[in-house]
């Protein structure tokens, strides 16, 4: 990383620097706030992501500016929010100096992401964030169930992270956040982000985690219902599933009846499992439980 210009419109490190200094802002562990000061990085996201001219792409903890800056080059509109007030309350005058003609293009939502269940504008197309670390999987699962219209998303995380969002069944760290992950979208690993393009400097590594849009697996079960399978497997991972599964169940014998029905061995393990053989062992213990309509 270079010290040299950003390029018209972009935050190079002096940049931020300087911004930062301006509004006595200090990154905070507390909300997980890593700046990008490298402008070939941020670009190098937006090219990852695959933004479109016509894309209206939400990102999440903008910070100072620097992806979103890059981020109103590519699309046809970009919606920020955040949930830090003094960064909320600059973010607006910095798009304005550095990209006048794309100002009106640009919005600020100053909110807890978590919290958000609507954006101003268009519905969203894409989701593209420097996610902070701690909050990072309940954020984009929380976005990509709130908002159905984004199609492609592209997030820095914490390399494990990205490691377990993107892991397949069978791996170490395959677990909760790659099955959720999974229900949404086909998720994979998108590259490597150095500690040196932030300020401050995390002591742990960062990736990429690309996921596209598909239809969830088809069921008669809910979301909701199939999530409680897969939190209830992972809470005693190293259980059988005929073990972790009895209280969401309602014994080890419920359990197993679900499992066999799901075409599921009950001795298998959690890890081994994909996110439609979850579906079907929701499916099948809904259906055995007193009071359930059989399927239509």
């Amino acid at each position: 990383m270079s010290d040299r210009p950003a390029g018209p419109g972009l935050l190079g490190p002096a940049d931020i620097r300087e911004l930062a200094g301006a509004l006595g802002v200090r990154p905070t562990k507390q909300l997980g706030q890593n700046f990008v000061i490298d402008a070939n990085t941020v670009r190098r996201i937006v090219r990852t992501a695959e933004v479109r001219p016509d894309d209206v792409v939400v990102e999440i903890g903008p910070g100072l500016g620097s992806l979103t800056l890059a981020l109103l080059e590519a699309a046809d509109r970009v919606v920020a929010v955040e949930i830090d007030p003094v960064l909320a309350r600059h973010l607006p005058t910095t798009v304005e100096a550095r990209m006048p003609e794309r100002a009106d293009r640009f919005a600020l939502v100053h909110a807890d992401a978590m919290t958000v269940t609507e954006l101003p504008g268009p519905p969203p197309t894409a989701l593209v964030a420097n996610l902070p670390y701690n909050v990072s999987v309940p954020v984009l699962l929380h976005m990509l169930q709130t908002f159905p219209s984004i199609e492609r998303t592209l997030v820095m995380v914490q390399s494990e992270v990205a490691d377990r969002l993107a892991a397949r069944p069978g791996g170490k760290v395959y677990g909760v956040p790659s099955v959720k992950a999974a229900w949404y979208a086909d998720v994979k690993r998108a590259g490597a982000i150095g500690r040196n393009v932030f300020w401050p400097a995390p002591n742990v590594d960062s990736g990429l985690v690309s996921l596209v849009r598909r239809e969830p697996p088809a069921t008669t079960a809910t979301r909701e219902e199939v999530f409680a399978v897969v939190d209830a497997a992972f809470a005693q991972r190293r259980k059988t599933l005929r073990a972790a599964l009895a209280g969401w169940a309602g014994s080890p014998a419920a359990a197993e009846e679900a499992l066999v029905a799901a075409g599921v061995d009950p001795k298998a393990r959690g890890e081994a499992l994909d996110v439609g053989q979850f579906t079907r062992i929701a499916e099948a213990g809904t259906r055995s439980r007193p009071g359930c309509p059989p399927p239509a």
